[in-house]
């Protein structure tokens, strides 16, 4: 199959997703292989009336977390902080105070960063049943040390530091507290200055927390959860933080990716402990430091789909498939599609396979 072939064969099975299931209202894909010479960009459906366009910021939800690890990992770089380094050292006493008391034993301070990179804290999730109240009272809002104080009082931990994996949001609010207390700024300040103005994303932003060097020429795109939008929650960019919130058009994204593949955001040194450093989240999926890597398994996982990248609850997808050297960033911008877009992923690869 050739190169324009290829690329209609990709846009057709895109846009008759989108078209053929009523709870999508809009989605994004951008491809872009250099040595296959393949760049595009897709939009389809619409927010509120407003056609899809390529150029639209997403928000990317835990998309983010790639971008915390990274600011992470540029830290760890510079010699300001270590991946094994206590959290203890990083975040005051009473955020640290009975964090993590498991069976009677307080294990607070045997946290690493690491366990809060690939999610084998043991700390609970406060993300779903935070949003559930927020979904009850959209007026609700809450902050991520308030959060962080919820996981304490409401939820338990599920086993000690390092001896299980368990995806929470709560990982990702420390991580974000920790990257304020090294840098001296809020998060979303730190998310403009480390990622964002270096490579040029100038229409990226943190949803609720900040704004773009310049706007997009059209308004970002709605995301979904039972055909509410949540963008309009004023406490959701809060609720996600440092877990989320990353809101860019995809070739911003892109920028992102190819920088970090490519050794411009952290060495490539780094880059390969975040891509090991890691823990069994599926069969043929291992998790840490924002990334998820798909791994060959005999019949599950066929070696054609080994990449890796990041997923989100939206549908969001960023990904970079080293055997074909191509990068697939994509949002279906509604909560159904946490699964389904991995499905889709894999499709979208089957046919850069057949690229000659």
């Amino acid at each position: 199959m050739n190169r324009t072939d290829t690329a209609a064969s990709i846009e057709q099975l895109f846009r008759k997703q989108v078209r053929r299931d009523s709870n999508l209202k809009n989605a994004y894909l951008l491809v872009h292989s250099e040595p296959k010479d393949l760049h595009f960009v897709l939009a389809e459906g619409n927010t509120e009336h407003i056609p899809a366009d390529p150029r639209q910021p997403n928000y990317m939800a835990s998309v983010g977390k790639l971008f915390t690890s990274v600011i992470i990992g540029m830290l760890q770089d510079q010699g300001r902080l270590s991946f094994r380094d206590s959290i203890s050292l990083y975040l005051d006493s009473d955020i640290m105070k009975g964090l993590h008391v498991f069976e009677g034993v307080d294990c607070s301070r045997k946290i690493k960063i690491r366990h809060l990179l690939n999610q084998t804290s043991g700390l609970h999730d406060s993300f779903k049943p935070l949003l559930d109240r927020m979904l009850e009272d959209p007026e609700y809002q809450i902050t991520p040390r308030q959060a962080v104080a919820w996981t304490k009082h409401d939820s338990s931990p599920l086993f000690p530091p390092g001896e299980g994996f368990k995806y929470s949001n709560t990982n990702y609010h420390l991580l974000g507290l920790i990257i304020e207390t090294v840098t001296g700024k809020p998060f979303h300040e730190a998310l403009h200055s480390w990622c964002f103005q270096p490579l040029g994303m100038n229409h990226s932003w943190m949803l609720h927390a900040s704004e773009p060097a310049r706007q997009a020429p059209v308004p970002p795109a709605g995301f979904y959860l039972n055909n509410r939008k949540l963008n309009i929650l004023p406490g959701y960019g809060a609720l996600d933080y440092a877990g989320g919130g990353v809101t860019a058009p995809l070739e911003d994204l892109l920028k992102f990716m190819k920088a970090l593949h490519e050794g411009r955001l952290v060495e490539l040194k780094t880059l390969e402990i975040m891509r090991q450093d890691g823990a069994k989240f599926a069969p043929g999926i291992y998790y840490g430091y924002g990334i998820w890597q798909f791994v060959p398994i005999p019949v599950l996982m066929p070696k054609k789909f080994s990449s890796w990248g990041v997923i989100g609850i939206t549908g969001a997808f960023m990904v970079h498939h080293p055997g074909l050297d191509a990068y697939i960033i994509g949002n279906f911008n509604d909560f159904s599609y946490e699964r389904k877009c991995v499905r889709f992923l894999f499709k979208v690869v089957s046919k850069l396979h057949k690229l000659k």
